[in-house]
């Protein structure tokens, strides 16, 4: 498989987003929430959801989280307001580093998204800001796998710095 594609972002007010890379892995698995999930618990990413991305800029300050996108299309903003707007489609998955702002831009009627984050993970809650927030971000361990290829995946040697 190929190494996913890769964005960084700078804090943007309060986003504190991450040093770590938001990570896009085109076409990666089925447009299948069903195999899609099982790829993500198989890979110690539990799914938790699905459903869309939130029409608001915010982020997880305790939390990595995977988007599968199993149906439809999607724009997202990715870093927060004046970000960068990226385009998903149907087999993409991206994973969200911990800090990194994200909001649904557009989204065809029938999106379907698969939300996970890390096995272990507790506090998976938005935010749109906070006070520490970045000291937060910072104490999220990096994941024991990839969730689209598991410990053999790019995600494991990208995270590693």
């Amino acid at each position: 498989m190929a190494d996913p594609e890769q964005h960084g972002f700078g804090a943007a007010g309060t986003i504190p987003n991450s040093p770590l890379p938001l990570l896009i892995y085109r076409g990666a698995l089925a447009a299948d929430a069903e195999l899609i999930e099982q790829v993500f618990a198989a890979h110690a990413w539990p799914p938790r959801w699905r459903s869309g991305v939130y029409s608001w800029h915010h982020f997880h300050p305790h939390a990595h989280e995977a988007l599968g996108v199993a149906r439809g299309t999607a724009r997202v903003m990715f870093g927060g307001p004046g970000g960068r707007e990226i385009a998903l489609t149907a087999g993409d998955v991206v994973v969200v580093p911990a800090g990194v702002g994200h909001c649904g831009v557009a989204a065809s009627a029938d999106l379907v998204i698969v939300g996970a984050y890390p096995a272990g993970t507790r506090d998976t809650a938005a935010s749109r800001g906070q006070e520490g927030a970045a000291a937060a971000v910072a104490a999220v361990p990096l994941p024991a796998a990839d969730p689209v290829a598991g410990t053999n995946g790019a995600l494991i040697r990208l995270w590693a710095g």
